[in-house]
């Protein structure tokens, strides 16, 4: 290989590498920004996340290994009260706002806007890695998200289980309110648009049930500060 033929390699591979860097930067970047996505993966046992404590272990897990983990991360989740304890409503556990995706994208830029008129649809609501989240119409559709919330962000009142048992159970037993991230249903109603109160899950709490009504078990994770 002669000199002229030796610099136009030598100045491309320079240029890409610089470019791979600028890359990883930039992803690197739009990771420590990020303080909302919806998890790329369940804990794989249904609706039993360990409760609360386990679900948000998950979020900072999760926001952690994708290079997020400098904050603090809740699950978007209620509970109902139970047993002497009171409820816990997922709109309380979340922070202040606002709120971006893995691109720099604005969700909300608060609890009020979070739960009036946010900017949460499939293209948005994107997963740690800031992937598309599989919705209606995909193979599997993964659009239904546990919430166990009504569409204010608190927690359902009376004995109905609403919550899979506070987020302990994975049996035939109970029922977990879901919420839709494509913002798409059977049918152009409120409930069938709504991110985190459009319909119960159906046939209990497993991951075979979770399945079944077009879901994996996945979270919508929010960073409190």
């Amino acid at each position: 290989m002669n000199r002229a033929t030796r610099i136009p390699m030598l100045t491309a591979a320079v240029l890409l590498s610089l470019g791979l860097s600028t890359g990883a930067q930039a992803q690197q970047s739009g990771a420590a920004n990020m303080s909302f996505f919806v998890t790329s993966t369940g804990l794989g046992k249904g609706a039993d996340l360990g409760g609360l404590e386990g679900a948000d272990r998950h979020c900072q897990q999760l926001a952690q290994a994708a290079g997020a983990g400098n904050r603090t991360w809740r699950a978007y989740l209620s509970t109902q009260a139970t047993g002497g304890q009171p409820a816990v409503n997922a709109r309380d556990r979340i922070g202040r706002g606002p709120w971006q995706n893995a691109k720099g994208e604005v969700i909300a830029r608060s609890v009020e806007d979070l739960h009036g008129t946010n900017n949460l649809t499939k293209q948005t609501a994107l997963n740690e890695k800031g992937q598309a989240v599989n919705g209606r119409g995909d193979t599997p559709n993964m659009h239904d998200i546990l919430t166990g919330s009504q569409p204010d962000g608190t927690a359902f009142a009376g004995a109905e289980d609403r919550t899979c048992g506070n987020w302990t159970k994975s049996g035939t037993e109970g029922a977990a309110m879901l919420g839709h991230h494509d913002r798409t249903g059977l049918d152009e109603s409120p409930p069938a648009k709504s991110w985190n109160s459009s319909h119960a899950s159906r046939g209990g709490c497993s991951q075979d049930a979770l399945r079944g009504t077009g879901g994996a078990g996945l979270l919508y994770c929010f960073a409190t500060n």
